[in-house]
């Protein structure tokens, strides 16, 4: 196995900026410059989204910047002593030992084993003191080697044995029936390599120090070992210190949880352990639900717009498995059935049967019966955006009011954006009645019968007497205004649009605004009115443009410009985007947003003015290739769909040979400056 760290990576006393973006750029700089990333800028970029995400500077004037992105090609470590320090947001002031550690995409467990070797070893004073006192660049990568394991420490003589001492009493407040506490804890950070093993060893090494029996579960990105299920049973309290969803909660169900930020287990394990013994006491505590998880992140600190964020995704990726099925069974309902089982389907399904077939025979039962349970589905399309969008806001309260909303924003021909305004509406009521202080005998009743009461009255009530008229007009105005460029030229600018935003963050919210307003377009769509059906297939074929741009590129055009992993990704990206799964892309972008999402942008584009202009329909809202039936003339939406592809390959080729990042800083001042 490569080492991780090698002189070249290791920076002695020597000024590398005076902010923390200049320290993280020059380390990245130096990986890439040892041929270990293919481009220092994504290598920022992903360790830079992770610092934004949650400053990694600890105590005792450490910092852990780090990223796993596919932009790195080998698993490394860049050191840097700094003299002064430069602030890295840990409380106790500005950190001098800074590691870089860049962790590739697909890294195998054996690596991230050892990187998180690292990340431990960071915990113990004697390994800190001697990076500290470390005289050359060798002297570090001595000791980093053998914190992780690449090294066999040299041996040396056992001191004489020390008497035994007595070990101190246990705190009072941390008895439990005259026994000290038994606390289980789960460890877990976005990467899953540094905070999750940091915080594991502060909590364990707390808990001993205070006499508590602690034992933690560290959810790593190489996996995890659970706990043995008696000594969860047998633990009085559960501390969950995460930035990610716990893996099986139900597990920890009935348990008093302390929940918060994976780092304050880093920081405040002492505080985190009292916490836990006093929820322990308490029978208002908080507890583990059978479903519960523990939020993807330390929402107290998040900003509005990135709640609002998180509650529309949430949203969208409950809405769209109704619309694939429901769409999918609409299209084969028109492939068995032909264009018409539209006219007399509900009749056919209620009157027929396959012993009493239609005047149409077999085809058009099938047909009628897969388009009837398409259609069925796809009216659950707003409801179940509205109802998903109040679960991310208020958890299970939220989602009967959620879903009554949705229903009733259709029922005001208010469409999506009467789901999404209801979702939320209904989410922000049902929170709010959550965190009323109420009686004990009536919180009972507030998930099953006040809250979804209550919440439904007043969400729905809003969306009937003052939103629902407006919306619904809006809507229609956007229909109409869409009719009215269908006649015209000027349809080729929508699908430019549609096809710029559809690359613009492959599969990110922009993307997901513009095939969320195409997918609720395909209830209003009718043989006479064929537009909802034209935006649809440039929404779908311009998708489709990255990650087949990239798989060309990196396969077949131009493979030496990239790495061996963005190779192997590039074979992957074939059927994804054959597929329509734009997120095929996502492991190039990436590595190289700068290059590779202008190019996508570009093809996609190009490929959303020619589905426009070639009257290309589908009346499928995914499946790209494979659901060709639904596509018509699929002709032209392969031509489109090529032309496309092949100008983003060419642009994106032509950047990596001629458009280079000099300096790097440059590259990635606008996010620094932000």
């Amino acid at each position: 196995m490569v080492s991780a760290i090698t002189p070249e990576l290791v920076s002695l006393d020597a000024p590398l900026g005076a902010d923390k973006s200049a320290v993280i750029t020059a380390l990245a700089q130096r990986v890439a410059d040892t041929g270990r990333a293919t481009d220092a800028a994504g290598l920022y970029a992903a360790a830079w989204a992770r610092e934004e995400q949650d400053e990694t500077g600890l105590p005792g004037g450490i910092a852990i910047p780090h990223a796993k992105t596919a932009a790195v090609a080998v698993p490394s470590l860049a050191f840097a002593r700094l003299s002064p320090g430069v602030d890295f947001g840990a409380d106790d002031g500005p950190a001098d030992l800074v590691f870089l550690i860049a962790a590739p995409a697909d890294a195998d467990e054996e690596h991230l084993g050892m990187l998180s070797s690292l990340a431990r070893a960071l915990m113990t004073d004697e390994f800190t003191d001697a990076l500290r006192a470390a005289a050359t660049p060798a002297d570090v990568v001595s000791l980093v080697r053998i914190a992780v394991g690449e090294e066999d420490a040299a041996p040396v003589e056992a001191p004489a044995a020390a008497p035994v001492s007595t070990a101190a009493p246990v705190d009072d407040t941390l008895l439990i029936d005259g026994r000290p506490a038994r606390i289980v804890a789960v460890t877990a950070c976005a990467t899953g390599i540094a905070h999750t093993f940091m915080a594991a060893d502060a909590l364990t090494a707390t808990g001993a120090d205070l006499g508590v029996d602690l034992v933690v579960e560290p959810q790593g990105s190489s996996g995890y070992k659970p706990l043995p299920q008696h000594v969860i049973d047998e633990a009085d309290a559960v501390i969950f210190a995460v930035d990610v969803d716990v893996r099986s909660p139900e597990r920890f169900a009935g348990k008093p949880v302390i929940r918060s930020a994976v780092k304050r287990g880093i920081e405040q394990p002492k505080q985190m352990i009292a916490e836990a013994v006093a929820a322990s006491r308490d029978p208002q505590a908080a507890r583990v639900t059978a479903t519960s998880q523990a939020s993807t992140a330390d929402t107290a600190n998040e900003s509005a717009g990135a709640a609002v964020k998180r509650w529309l995704l949430t949203g969208v990726s409950y809405m769209i498995p109704f619309v694939a099925g429901g769409g999918l069974l609409i299209a084969l309902g028109f492939l068995l059935g032909g264009y018409s089982v539209t006219d007399d389907a509900a009749k056919v399904i209620t009157e027929n049967s396959l012993w009493q077939l239609p005047a149409g025979g077999l085809g058009q039962y099938l047909g009628s019966v897969a388009f009837m349970i398409g259609d069925a589905s796809m009216k659950f399309l707003v409801p179940a955006l509205a109802g998903y969008i109040a679960f991310a806001i208020a958890d299970r309260p939220g989602i009967a009011p959620g879903f009554v909303a949705g229903a009733v924003a259709l029922l005001m021909n208010a469409g999506f954006i009467g789901g999404i305004a209801g979702g939320l509406l209904a989410g922000w009521v049902a929170w709010s009645l959550g965190r009323l202080d109420l009686p004990r005998w009536l919180r009972g009743l507030m998930p099953v019968v006040i809250v979804p009461l209550i919440g439904s009255i007043v969400a729905s009530g809003i969306m009937i007497l003052f939103l629902g008229r407006p919306i619904s007009a809006l809507m229609d105005a956007m229909t109409n205004g869409l009719n009215d460029l269908a006649g015209t030229g000027a349809i080729a600018v929508v699908g430019l649009i549609v096809g710029v935003m559809m690359c613009f963050d492959l599969g990110g919210p922009v993307n997901k605004v513009a095939y969320a307003f195409a997918v609720a377009g395909l209830g209003t769509a009718t043989t006479a009115n064929s537009t909802p059906y034209l935006i649809m297939a440039a929404v779908m074929c311009a998708g489709m443009v990255p990650p087949l741009a990239m798989a060309l590129a990196s396969t077949v055009l131009a493979r030496r410009l990239f790495s061996p992993v963005e190779r192997e990704n590039g074979k992957a990206a074939w059927p994804l985007g054959l597929a329509f799964i734009s997120e095929g892309a996502i492991p190039f972008a990436a590595a190289d947003p700068f290059r590779v999402i202008p190019a996508s942008m570009i093809g996609g584009a190009i490929t959303g003015v020619l589905s426009m202009l070639f009257g290309v329909t589908s009346r499928a809202p995914h499946g790209g290739v494979f659901v060709f039936f639904a596509l018509d003339p699929f002709w032209a939406f392969l031509l489109s769909l090529a032309i496309g592809t092949v100008v983003s390959a060419l642009v994106v080729v032509a950047l990596k040979k001629w458009a280079r990042h000099s300096p790097v800083a440059e590259a990635v001042a606008e996010p620094v400056a932000a």
